[in-house]
């Protein structure tokens, strides 16, 4: 395209952020900044939520500068996509210091400091600023319960969590979702309180899904819960038999209890149905451009500089981590996990 206005950046950089390739969101927004272009204020909301998805915090504050810069004033969606950007990155200071300065909040604005304490473990805080929002006056709505009880459960706040939970059933039915039911057997389960876990699984008003099973199967991995981890995991392929990501929890649960049998059962399984575990993928920002790698990736223009050190990293890993481990598959898996980055 040899004329590219404004509209034309915007439309690519809202089209990979929207999709889910962020780290071309961020570096296409970069070059829009370097090629001279001053961006709108359609643009900088795509490019922070992209840059807030893959916690590219030095990107982020750059974003935040020229957001500042060239619109003076920041709009609320602007605003709101910093409280969450800040949040995501684990930078509640910032994410704070964006909300109070931010003219004309909204339940987005409350409801993105809720999230973020949640997700960065501060239950009581969120808790706290969730009855700040109430005296405001801003009513709840069902992303602000959500937030609330991923809260509770990040704590193990058992008896907030029933509290907040049986509030909304008795003063907003309406904004009771699946999730939240969801999110209430995640909080028991990790908890331990498998018995109030199943209880209110059987008395859920409706046919629970796979989300709930997975739910229970993982507080009982954490509680080492054998029994019911095994009825959980064989709902969980009732539901889904094609489910790669819902084999590899099975499996996991197997190998932690030492079910290794069952371990070559699930496994077997999975080759006999062509399921694939899908690849893993990670980040880091240098020097203000995102690399992502992939499990067998060999594209990166550096890729001999980075084997190079590997190797050395993993001479260093082999011998002080993997002299020290036992015999069994469990322990043994990370000296093979590390031998997997050099291949």
């Amino acid at each position: 395209m040899p004329l590219r206005n404004v509209v034309s950046w915007n439309a690519m950089i809202g089209g990979y952020s929207q999709t889910g390739h962020n780290e071309e969101a961020v570096n296409l927004f970069a070059e829009m900044l370097r090629d001279g272009l001053v961006p709108t204020h359609s643009t900088f909301p795509c490019a922070i939520i992209a840059a807030a998805n893959i916690a590219a915090l030095g990107m982020g504050r750059s974003f935040h500068a020229c957001a500042v810069k060239f619109l003076g004033k920041l709009d609320v969606f602007i605003g709101n996509s910093l409280i969450s950007f800040y949040a995501k990155c684990g930078s509640m200071e910032d994410s704070l210091l964006v909300f109070v300065k931010l003219e004309g909040k909204n339940i987005v604005s409350w409801n993105a400091v809720i999230c973020g304490y949640a997700q960065n473990g501060k239950g009581e805080e969120a808790i706290g600023f969730f009855e700040r929002m109430r005296v405001s006056g801003c009513r709840p709505n069902s992303v602000t319960l959500l937030g609330l009880l991923w809260a509770c459960n990040h704590a193990g706040l058992v008896d907030e969590g029933y509290s907040y939970f049986n509030q909304a059933r008795t003063e907003d039915s309406s904004i009771l979702k699946p999730e939240h039911y969801a999110c209430m057997v995640d909080l028991l389960s990790r908890s331990g309180c498998f018995t109030q876990a199943e209880e209110f699984i059987c008395n859920l008003p409706f046919e629970p899904g796979i989300g709930f099973w997975k739910a229970l199967l993982g507080g009982c991995q954490i509680h080492s819960n054998t029994e019911l981890g095994e009825f959980a995991a064989r709902k969980i392929l009732d539901l889904d038999p094609e489910d790669v990501a819902s084999y590899v929890m099975v499996s996991n649960a197997h190998s932690a209890a030492g079910r290794w049998q069952s371990v070559s059962t699930v496994r077997r399984e999975m080759k006999e149905k062509g399921l694939k575990r899908v690849p893993g993928c990670s980040w880091i920002e240098v020097r203000n451009k995102v690399h992502v790698f992939v499990t067998g990736d060999k594209n990166h223009p550096q890729l001999n500089e980075i084997f190079t050190m590997l190797k050395i990293l993993y001479r260093a890993f082999k011998g002080e981590v993997c002299r020290q481990a036992s015999a069994s598959p469990t322990d043994m898996s990370n000296c093979h996990k590390a031998s997997k980055l050099l291949q």
